[in-house]
């Protein structure tokens, strides 16, 4: 296994550190960004109702508003990537964030759900673009200690963005400002978004040009066929549970595995001839990287299955508001995002077991959740300190292994590794609504109480933090 100490082994080219409050702006512009975009694939969970009721969006339709913005994000973000790689990070990320804010913007002017479904896509487009380039800047901005504290705020932010969102959306959506409903949800990113185009020209340095050799071409062939087989993937775990599962759902999980299996055979014929492909090998040969890359998406898997699990609970099993159910993960975006921040103040001996112990606390801490919300009681304080289990746990096994992962790619290869990681935490998220969206919903529709799906689920999602343990206990033979 790599040294679990992090370290500045390849710095990048330009001013060491960044210090001053330079740094600070960089930062804060780069996050700031990232969680207007993260915020946008949960807070419209809450305000899907009154969309419903307002727009008259039939069930397919409203699927559609939900999902269209996370299925581009998911599909563009590779492309996202390595246009960054092509283009400079800072043009990728104003360009994405300009597209961001002006869709969002007509999202909250929608007049149909057409409307709305088209702009949502293009939203999700505007942040597959955008958000890549955060890790990127960061990488080549930050060195030494200063990368360590980017990473971790930057890994805060990443875990927090979908317990934050269901807050905010239930704020949202319970104010009724001037009685426009659901659109605030929407218009909320433009003035920020205003804000942080007139900051980041000045904030995010100049993109620096490439030396003679240095630049990579697209490779349209890869882009394509990774494209297309996200897209088969995305969009029937989106949309399956809803539709009930049908053949054309599975016919398009497995011609996902086939284009995944050709999207291999082509980057490794790419390498073959010299070539760039999407995924540097370089990237997936680090220490630990692959291992990371599974921490990772089992982390987003239980939170993303977790958090709708429990919403539905609370807002259909036990009638309560979509204010009470954001503020209730309150309890997971604190806990998940202190642990980012505060983990690095350990010691060196301690890192190698945060993923494994973390992993193992969110473990017990959902196996409690599903006791005590089995007996269809809400038990409150118990139900808080539950979920702060779960984000105090996921925390530790997330934050840690997305720093240390980043902390052994090279400058260079920081596109890749972002839209890698990023990705994958998209897809663990899809999987995991998905997969324990189906197994809560499939328990209703067999006539079982609320009470008894969650707590079904919650021991499944228990069951597969145990299987996460194992995989981040596995230790790495280095020379």
């Amino acid at each position: 296994m790599a040294n679990p100490t992090i370290t500045a082994r390849r710095a990048p080219a330009g001013p060491p550190g960044r210090r001053g409050p330079r740094a600070g702006q960089l930062l804060g512009v780069l996050l700031t960004g990232q969680f207007m975009a993260l915020l946008d694939v949960f807070i419209v969970n809450v305000a899907a109702p009154t969309i419903r009721t307002d727009l008259h969006a039939s069930g397919a339709g409203l699927q559609m508003v939900v999902a269209g913005y996370t299925i581009s994000y998911a599909v563009l973000l590779i492309t996202g990537a390595r246009a960054g790689d092509l283009w400079g990070h800072r043009r990728a990320f104003l360009a994405g964030l300009t597209v961001f804010t002006a869709a969002s913007l007509a999202c909250g002017l929608a007049g149909s759900t057409g409307q709305l479904t088209a702009f949502r896509l293009i939203q999700g487009a505007g942040s597959a673009l955008m958000i890549p380039q955060v890790l990127s800047l960061i990488q080549r901005n930050f060195t030494g200690e200063r990368r360590v504290r980017a990473l971790g705020v930057y890994a805060a932010v990443q875990a927090t963005g979908a317990a934050a969102g269901q807050c905010l959306g239930g704020l949202i959506v319970s104010a009724d400002l001037f009685g426009t409903g659901w659109r605030p949800a929407f218009l909320v990113n433009v003035p920020i978004g205003l804000v942080l185009l007139v900051l980041a020209p000045r904030a995010v340095p100049r993109d620096a040009e490439p030396a003679a050799g240095r630049r990579r071409g697209l490779d349209l062939p890869g882009l394509v066929t990774l494209g297309a087989a996200v897209t088969l993937l995305t969009v029937p775990l989106v949309l399956g549970q809803e539709e009930g599962w049908p053949l054309w759902g599975w016919v398009c999980l497995g011609l996902s595995a086939v284009l995944c299996a050709v999207f291999a055979l082509l980057e490794a014929r790419l390498t073959r001839r010299g070539g760039a492909p999407l995924v540097s090998a370089r990237v997936l040969r680090a220490p630990g990287m692959l291992r990371s890359v599974a921490v990772i998406g089992v982390s987003m898997v239980l939170i993303a299955g977790l958090l709708f699990a429990i919403a539905l609970h609370l807002q259909s099993g036990l009638g309560l508001s979509a204010l009470y159910t954001g503020l209730t993960f309150s309890a997971v975006a604190v806990s998940f995002g202190g642990t980012g921040l505060a983990w690095r103040r350990l010691p060196p001996r301690v890192l190698p077991w945060l993923a494994p112990g973390g992993l193992a606390v969110a473990g017990v801490s959902l196996a409690a959740i599903g006791m005590l919300l089995g007996g269809g009681q809400q038990h409150e304080a118990a139900l808080l300190a539950a979920l702060f289990g779960v984000g105090l746990g996921l925390g530790a096994s997330f934050s840690p292994t997305l720093t240390l992962a980043l902390g052994q790619v090279r400058p260079e290869d920081a596109a890749d590794a972002s839209g890698l990681l990023a990705t994958v935490s998209q897809l663990g998220q899809l999987i995991g609504v998905a997969t324990f969206g189906t197994l809560f919903l499939g328990r209703l529709t067999a006539g079982h109480s609320s009470a008894h799906a969650v707590a079904v689920t919650s021991a499944a999602l228990a069951a597969t933090a145990a299987a996460g343990v194992l995989v981040a206990a596995m230790r790495r033979r280095t020379a």
